[in-house]
């Protein structure tokens, strides 16, 4: 079952901010970055959204997504343009959506969290997969292509339902909304 999230009303004044997470933020992570901007900006609604990747871990801080992810996302024209940065602490008051890729970052997110309301941001990825096996992306870092492009269709899956879901919280005109025009 996908996981269903709090409704709240996205314009662009108020975008809705999430951020991937993974280990190193060079393989799955930048995936999930990349393809939810793709699709966002292909949805005209790169406005209402800022997407961002971290990494639990600072191992990779300041380098581009691996070669293989960026190569296969580059098969389905989707760029992985970010570079590998730590997750913090602020980032459970700045994002609406925290987004782990496997029960380990998961668990590390949680440890950081503060209170019910950072708590209840934080999801694993394939919560919103309808095939979520054990809701966990795989890291595909030591095993061969085929492991990316695993990844990458796990990802575009997970990320066209979380999509579906945000669509209609978009408020297209909010201006003209509050000021009953």
């Amino acid at each position: 079952m996908i996981t269903q999230l709090q409704e709240r009303i996205i314009t662009k004044e108020n975008p809705y901010q999430m951020v991937f997470v993974c280990l190193g933020n060079i393989c799955r992570s930048p995936t999930g970055e990349g393809v939810m901007q793709h699709l966002v900006n292909e949805a005209g609604l790169s406005s209402y959204f800022l997407i961002d990747s971290a990494g639990t871990a600072a191992w990779h801080v300041g380098e581009p997504a691996n070669s293989k992810s960026r190569a296969v996302a580059m098969e389905y024209g989707v760029p992985l343009l970010s570079r590998a940065r730590q997750f913090q602490a602020q980032d459970l008051d700045q994002f609406d959506l925290i987004l782990a890729m496997d029960k380990e970052n998961y668990r590390n997110i949680l440890a950081l969290a503060t209170t019910d309301a950072q708590r209840e941001k934080v999801k694993l990825m394939r919560e919103f997969d309808s095939s979520p096996d054990d809701k966990q992306v795989p890291d595909p870092y030591y095993g061969g292509i085929s492991g990316f492009h695993e990844v990458f269709r796990i990802v575009e899956r997970s990320c066209k339902a979380l999509l579906e879901q945000l669509k209609p919280m978009v408020k297209h005109d909010s201006k003209a909304a509050a000021t009953g025009s």
